[in-house]
């Protein structure tokens, strides 16, 4: 063999070595196809993800990704009221570092949702520069959600674990997610003479992000008082007394005393006087019935059967049904 056939060989064995060595990078796909990737990621696979390099972590971080974990899992339950609630301890932290204690008890909670390994990385890679995570980003509402480090506003329907006086309605509180058990904590405002309440082991279903954005102390402009008619559903604020907050109700419109009920010939829809019926409580209840203005409705009521504040109409027939879901067992009196 020639000395420049063999130059030539011994140069492409060389080179089939060198690409026989070279292991492939992540980072050496395709753009959108590693987008993809992460895009099909879990929480947990994105934080071990973003533990790998700079590059990744960056990546791993974005808005993007996780704003279709916020939106799957905390989507039903975070409202405006949370939103707020959120830019504003992000905002009273932005000129301050975050407490020793507090950084070192997000990876405590985190321990039983993300793998451990993700920790370990952390842990051995503690002397390495790093990066903060934006506290603005929704990669660190989801994890201070999940983490159970943020109360949030919202509503729980049948507070108290269902108790009678509570019924089919719906309070504002204080939530706090714990991830051992799924379920969440609910701290209710003190009114009255009472103090805070705190209810544990709410579930998912019972939460709802609030439908108004109306505080609880708050009277609801009732926008709807001219378009209800027999058998409409509806929500309307309630509370014992003036020191206490609005709970929502659930009722529907009924018909007037000397209605006979015909589709038909009803009128009831023009009269000034609108019906309330509360069917949960037995006949002859006081609180099976009701009637407020159409005209000029604002609160009504005293300090023996409690004020009735603004009404807002169920169009949505999710609504609808998730009352009828929590519909007592037994007639209440």
């Amino acid at each position: 063999m020639s000395l420049r056939k063999k130059l030539v060989s011994s140069t492409r064995v060389e080179h089939v070595e060198e690409e026989m060595n070279y292991e492939m990078s992540v980072l050496d796909l395709p753009e959108l196809v590693l987008e993809s990737i992460l895009g099909r990621l879990s929480p947990s696979g994105l934080c071990s993800m973003a533990a790998v390099c700079s590059s990744m972590r960056d990546r791993c971080r974005s808005d993007y990704l996780w704003k279709r974990h916020m939106d799957e899992k905390w989507g039903k339950v975070i409202g405006k009221a949370a939103y707020r609630e959120w830019q504003w301890h992000i905002a009273s932290k932005k000129n301050y570092a975050l407490d020793r204690s507090n950084s070192k008890s997000i990876p405590r909670s985190l321990s039983c949702v993300w793998p451990l390994n993700w920790f370990k990385s952390k842990l051995v890679n503690s002397n390495k520069p790093k990066s903060s995570l934006p506290a603005d980003s929704i990669m660190s509402w989801y994890l201070s959600l999940e983490t159970g480090n943020f109360w949030f506003p919202a509503q729980v329907y049948n507070r108290e674990h269902g108790h009678v006086g509570f019924m089919l309605s719906c309070y504002d509180a204080e939530l706090s997610y714990d991830s051992r058990t799924d379920t969440f904590h609910a701290r209710y405002p003190p009114h009255g003479r009472r103090t805070i309440v705190i209810e544990e082991g709410v579930e998912w279903d019972r939460i709802r992000a609030p439908a108004v954005d109306t505080l609880p102390h708050d009277l609801h402009v009732s926008d709807c008082l001219h378009d209800l008619h027999p058998g409409d559903h509806i929500e309307i604020q309630w509370r014992r007394n003036k020191e206490f907050p609005y709970g929502w109700w659930y009722g529907i419109i009924g018909h007037l005393e000397h209605c006979d009920g015909n589709e038909r010939h009803c009128l009831c829809h023009t009269s000034d006087t609108v019906v309330l019926e509360f069917n949960q409580y037995t006949h002859g209840s006081r609180w099976r019935q009701t009637f407020v203005s159409r005209k000029d409705h604002r609160e009504e009521g005293n300090e023996a059967d409690g004020f009735y504040g603004g009404i807002r109409k169920l169009y949505a027939a999710n609504e609808i049904s998730m009352w009828k879901q929590l519909w007592p067992t037994e007639v209440l009196e």
